[in-house]
């Protein structure tokens, strides 16, 4: 169905900003639309404004049900039929009939959630907490202009992966909940660029996958109170993070990655760290397989890989490959020794270990040879 017309498109935010609609209108074709497809159901309808710069034209989803029905109106009264629908009369309208410029709301009790409206479209920081959800809320990952989520005190126990499609979300809180991991799916999103800050604090996280680094615009992590038992092995890719706070879970080193971050606040208070092992782990291989020989090439040359181009496990092999001291890769072959770190190294301000006093832990160290180790053996006294 089409309509030749002249159209212009006012934001409904203007008003609110205090600013004017400077435009006017265009010649165009006002369609309304049905995308179909032959392996899935019709969609809901559309509209769909053409002009003569853009030909394609621009779609506006027409989600609201009063919509359909004022529509629908509209037709019969073109028609001269009686209109079954009530009809406003000719009286002014009323303020409260235009919906607020709302950006933000907290909901902090379960009575006060909205279980039978739509969250204002408008929305960039949202908090619900204290809400008994189990999960999280559709009608979320529709906030297309999100930038602060908050669903800490919750029972949620998995994270959609819609939520990497709030393509603005920079603050996300999830403390206090049952999760149990941090999806792959995540790290691979749109919050690569986006998120800020992460509170995943108590919780029941053992490890989060080593795709977690890619998320390389973090500055703040919060990771309190949870099972974990590593860090992620190439966290110190993390070069924005200047917040990190994982006391109080059962970590036993650190990964030897560690090294590379520049803090600026630590608290890694109340974990299990282990005392240095005296004698190394000696894994070398003489030749080298040709497995470890290709992947040593590929990391130290950037080859660029996927499971669209080798096996799946391979690709978790090559994530999770050790990284010598040297700055060398090495994969099943290699010299694994454990030392003592003072974490000042790589913070400015540290939380005390333990409470003795002290700011050192464990850390582990890999040589992709023999020479290697021999090189740096004086790190290991």
């Amino acid at each position: 169905m089409k309509l030749h017309c002249e159209v212009e498109v006012i934001s409904r935010h203007l008003p609110a900003l205090g600013l004017r609609n400077r435009g006017k209108g265009v010649r165009a074709v006002l369609s309304l639309c049905q995308q179909t497809s032959r392996s899935q159901p019709p969609v809901r309808a559309f509209l769909l404004i053409s002009t003569l710069k853009d030909k394609r034209g621009t779609r506006y989803e027409a989600i609201s049900s009063s919509l359909k029905g004022f529509l629908s109106a509209m037709r019969l009264a073109h028609r001269g039929c009686n209109v079954d629908t009530p009809v406003s009369t000719l009286t002014p309208v009323k303020t409260s009939e235009f919906e607020n410029f709302k950006t933000k709301m907290v909901i902090t009790s379960k009575k006060d959630y909205p279980l039978s409206k739509n969250f204002p479209y408008s929305l960039e920081h949202l908090q619900t907490s204290y809400c008994g959800l189990v999960r999280v809320d559709m009608r979320m990952l529709c906030l297309k202009s999100l930038r602060k989520l908050d669903l800490s005190h919750n029972h949620i126990k998995k994270l959609p992966a819609t939520i990497g499609d709030l393509i603005h979300l920079q603050e996300l809180n999830l403390n206090d909940n049952h999760l149990e991991s941090f999806s792959v799916a995540l790290c691979h999103s749109t919050l690569q660029k986006s998120l800020r800050s992460l509170d995943l604090s108590k919780n029941k996280i053992k490890a989060l996958p080593v795709q977690f680094c890619q998320l390389q615009e973090l500055k703040n992590l919060k990771l309190d109170d949870n099972e974990l038992i590593q860090f992620p092995c190439k966290i110190g890719q993390l070069i924005n993070l200047r917040f990190l706070s994982a006391a109080r879970n059962k970590l036993p080193f650190l990964p030897s990655e560690f090294r590379n971050l520049s803090l600026e606040y630590l608290d890694l208070f109340g974990n299990t760290f282990e005392q240095p092992k005296v004698l190394p782990v000696i894994k070398l291989q003489a030749p080298l397989t040709l497995l470890e020989s290709s992947a040593r090439t590929i990391l130290h040359n950037r080859i660029p890989y996927g499971s669209h181009i080798i096996p799946f496990h391979l690709c978790q092999d090559l994530d999770t490959a050790k990284i010598c001291v040297c700055g060398r890769f090495c994969l099943n072959s290699f010299i694994q020794g454990t030392t003592t770190m003072n974490l000042h190294s790589v913070a400015h301000t540290v939380v005390l270990v333990d409470n003795l006093g002290g700011t050192e832990a464990p850390i582990i160290s890999y040589f992709c040879s023999l020479g290697c180790y021999v090189n740096s053996s004086d790190m290991l006294k």
